[in-house]
């Protein structure tokens, strides 16, 4: 008669299917280890970034989302493109630019000298005579799109450099209520 074989019960290190020593103890802490990496990292990642966006500086961030513009002055190739430039020693100046496939338009403001300001006019082709008083070359929806208010009350003066295309033209407009320290608001705009 033949014997029923007997099968051996697998020992204590070996794991049914014979996966070899340890390998229940491997999958017990593997799974663990790559759930908390999983949610680690992304974490991790979303920290990170939100403390960069907090580092660029509050303050300037609510000021740039709410008027648009940057501080500081205009790149020289922006400078060059809309043929603007920004007095020496000016204060306040802030930049904004603006793309579409119609035009492209370089928002400038700036707070200078009397006698600074009439040069810069000269340097951009224009001039202290061309200026209208009471005038504000610049529209509403080019006002808006930055947060520039031209309200009544104050001393405005205005001229519009024109020149051919592509040759960008300037919207000039100065706040004069302190004629020796005026603020200079500049739309240039070029159109292809």
């Amino acid at each position: 008669m033949d014997r029923p074989e007997h099968t051996a019960a697998p020992g204590p290190h070996e794991a049914p299917g014979g996966a070899g020593p340890g390998s229940g103890r491997h999958r017990r802490w593997l799974k663990p280890v790559i759930v908390f990496l999983l949610i680690a990292i992304p974490a991790g990642y979303l920290y990170i970034s939100a403390m960069q966006s907090r580092g660029g500086g509050e303050s300037k961030q609510e000021q740039a989302a709410a008027t648009g513009l940057e501080e500081g002055w205009p790149t020289r190739l922006q400078r060059r493109l809309y043929e603007v430039t920004v007095p020496s020693s000016a204060e306040d100046v802030a930049h904004f630019e603006t793309n579409s496939w119609k035009s492209s338009a370089l928002y400038l403001r700036f707070t200078t000298t009397r006698a600074k300001f009439d040069k810069w006019l000269t340097g951009v082709g224009s001039s202290a005579a061309d200026l209208e008083d009471g005038e504000v070359t610049i529209d509403e929806d080019e006002a808006a799109e930055v947060g520039w208010e031209f309200g009544d009350g104050h001393h405005w003066a205005g001229t519009v450099h024109e020149q051919d295309k592509p040759k960008p033209t300037l919207e000039i407009t100065a706040n004069l209520d302190d004629p020796k320290r005026p603020k200079v608001f500049v739309v240039s705009t070029t159109t292809p």
